[in-house]
């Protein structure tokens, strides 16, 4: 094609030789790109940067620069071809002083120059990036959509989500295009804000921005709720992702990290394309020691596999580390849950997770905190699990001066956004005794769920204001955003049961199952029997026991017994003893509390036979003891 170039006069046609510049340059013929541009009389603009992009995109940077010298030196595209070459070759230096001198010349900047630029500055020229960042505001080029992305690429990879943040929201929303929503998508789930993640994930579809695969597996890497990973993934599907081999693999670890094995071995099973990710993915769900090590219900089974795991070298796999800490700290053995962790040279911050909530269900809560404030000393950040786990630690055990650090370092970390931490400090605040508090972060929350619900009416029942309980459990009724669950009902009916409110408790407890549909559990049987037997109503009681519908649980017989021993109703006490006695024949309480009714009621011979029934079964009274600390 030269030689046909060439004979036929065609050189003296600047555009002929562009064409077969740009033929060069995508065949990567370095030496061709070179003769073609030497034949040209007349090189224009596209001549110069065609030659210039294939020399330094082959690498051929100092001959790049050597040729940048003799071209035409106003022209901002010329600058760009030369700029953004530098920049995708990793030749940041150049990169940046070029750019300075085509500002200190008067070049005229453009979305190029500006997206180029900004790609290169991470968290150790963001100094630098902050003033391009003013340059571009200056220049007026906030309203492109590339050098948006770029600015909110540049804050993300900085670690500055606030600055990002500031850049998605300043931005006029007809800027924004679907690689802005996966930036910050994908930017919010790398530093664990999922939440966030998922609501800018429903934010794209309401600006009709079409999800891309970018989106999906961001947004499936976000989801840690079955409900929601299932939400997500048939959307993809809807869309036409299902044969993508990315979004497949991302959906599998989705469903992986939510523990539905069955759904990611589903997605494998319908994938036609299969690629190596694939393949270790399914692999470690199902044939990883770590994987066998969590679902494992004999602690014998975890030491077979904990020997096995040293004998084959495997104590180095954080994965298989973490999943024994886990079985341990399950199975009660939190020394050798803490051995474990103790030994990893490098726990990431799932191994911490595991080692502080394994503390706190282990009775240990005061160590779990300590490790926390190890944690802190670390390289790591903790996340909201993280925070959320210290904060029950924290409620455990009263703590309220250690639970306002951990309040004050969510709010530094930005995190208060989280709804789960939100709900967490309610309960910390609330078991700490300061309700006021409780109630001041329900107040300031952005984004409430039925959670948030449950933790105020339960403050309020654990501090006995029941009639704070009932109101707020109809605030929550009147809001429309959220309805009631079990667990509502359970708060709601215990704080009637603590307050006496004995007709607040009993529509609440009929509008449950009428209004609501919910069929009554133990806990709710056990508040209103409570609340009924405390009042006296106890062949009301009696009648709600009876109901054929409802499955009766021993507490629930203690609770009306304790009732009629309070109110001194021996044909109900007699009748409750008989069916407490065929459930727990050797419990010394039933004698003993029935003993007591009768002779509360003056059958002393009743009495008396009742303590010789309890001496004839062998049954015991353990004595009572106390312990005074120093």
């Amino acid at each position: 094609m030269p030689a046909f170039h060439t004979v036929f006069g065609l050189k003296a046609y600047t555009h002929v030789g562009n064409t077969l510049l740009s033929f060069y340059a995508k065949s990567k013929d370095l030496v061709s790109v070179q003769r073609v541009f030497s034949e040209i009389e007349n090189p224009d603009v596209y001549s110069w940067t065609t030659l210039l992009s294939a020399c330094t995109k082959l690498g051929q940077i100092g001959y790049a620069c050597h040729l940048f010298n003799q071209t035409p030196r106003m022209i901002p595209v010329v600058w760009n071809a030369i700029i953004t070459g530098c920049a995708e070759n990793k030749h940041t230096e150049i990169a940046l002083n070029l750019f300075r001198e085509m500002h200190q010349l008067g070049v005229r900047h453009d979305k190029y120059t500006f997206a180029s630029v900004l790609s290169l500055c991470s968290l150790e020229l963001l100094d630098f990036g902050r003033e391009v960042h003013t340059l571009v505001i200056k220049t007026g080029f906030l309203v492109r959509a590339s050098v948006i992305n770029a600015l909110l690429t540049m804050y993300f990879n900085s670690g500055k989500v606030a600055d990002a943040y500031e850049v998605f929201e300043e931005a006029e929303s007809t800027v924004h295009d679907d690689i802005s929503f996966n930036v910050m998508i994908g930017g919010l789930a790398s530093v664990g804000r999922d939440e966030e993640a998922l609501i800018m994930f429903k934010e794209m579809q309401e600006a009709c921005l079409r999800p891309t695969e970018l989106t999906f597996v961001s947004v499936m890497s976000s989801c840690s709720s079955a409900r929601v990973s299932h939400q997500v993934h048939a959307q993809a599907i809807k869309m036409g992702f299902e044969a993508c081999t990315p979004v497949s693999n991302a959906a599998m670890t989705m469903y992986s990290s939510c523990g539905n094995l069955h759904a990611a071995h589903m997605v494998f099973d319908r994938l036609e394309e299969k690629d190596l990710i694939s393949w270790n993915i399914i692999i470690m769900n199902y044939f990883t020691i770590g994987s066998l090590l969590a679902s494992s219900e004999s602690l014998e089974i975890v030491k077979m596999f904990q020997a096995l795991v040293s004998k084959n070298g495997l104590n180095s796999k954080i994965e298989v580390s973490n999943a024994l800490v886990s079985a341990f700290s399950k199975h009660g053995q939190i020394e050798q849950a803490y051995q474990v962790f103790n030994n990893m040279s490098s726990p990431n911050l799932i191994s911490w997770n595991t080692i502080i909530s394994g503390f706190l269900f282990n009775g240990f809560p005061l160590q779990g905190l300590e490790q926390f404030y190890e944690l802190l000393m670390s390289t790591l950040k903790p996340n909201a699990y993280t925070l959320s786990i210290v904060l029950s630690i924290c409620a455990s055990i009263s703590a309220l001066r250690h639970g306002k650090q951990i309040h004050g370092y969510i709010l530094r970390s930005g995190v208060f956004s989280v709804t789960s931490l939100g709900n967490a400090l309610i309960t910390m605040y609330a078991k700490c005794g300061d309700l006021d508090w409780s109630l001041r972060i329900f107040n300031v929350m952005n984004g409430r769920d039925i959670v948030s619900w449950n933790a105020m009416i339960s403050a309020y029942a654990q501090h006995g204001k029941g009639k704070e309980a009932v109101h707020f459990f109809k605030a929550m009724q009147d809001s429309g955003g959220v309805k009631p669950d079990q667990a509502t009902f359970t708060a709601v009916l215990s704080a009637c049961s603590h307050a006496g409110l004995v007709d607040d408790g009993t529509r609440i407890f009929n509008s449950m199952v009428n209004d609501y549909g919910f069929e009554p559990g133990a806990d709710h049987l056990s508040c209103i029997v409570d609340l009924l037997g405390r009042a006296g109503y106890l062949e009301e009681a009696e009648r709600l026991i009876n109901s054929k519908h409802l499955k009766i649980v021993s507490s629930i017989w203690w609770t009306l017994f304790s009732a009629c021993a309070a109110h001194g109703n021996l044909r109900l006490g007699r009748i409750v003893a008989g069916f407490l006695l065929e459930i727990e024949q050797n419990d010394p309480a039933v004698y003993v509390l029935l003993s007591n009714i009768y002779a509360a009621a003056g059958q002393w011979e009743e009495a008396a036979n009742t303590r010789d029934l309890m001496q004839k079964t062998r049954v015991a009274k353990q004595p009572g003891c106390s312990w005074i600390g120093s």
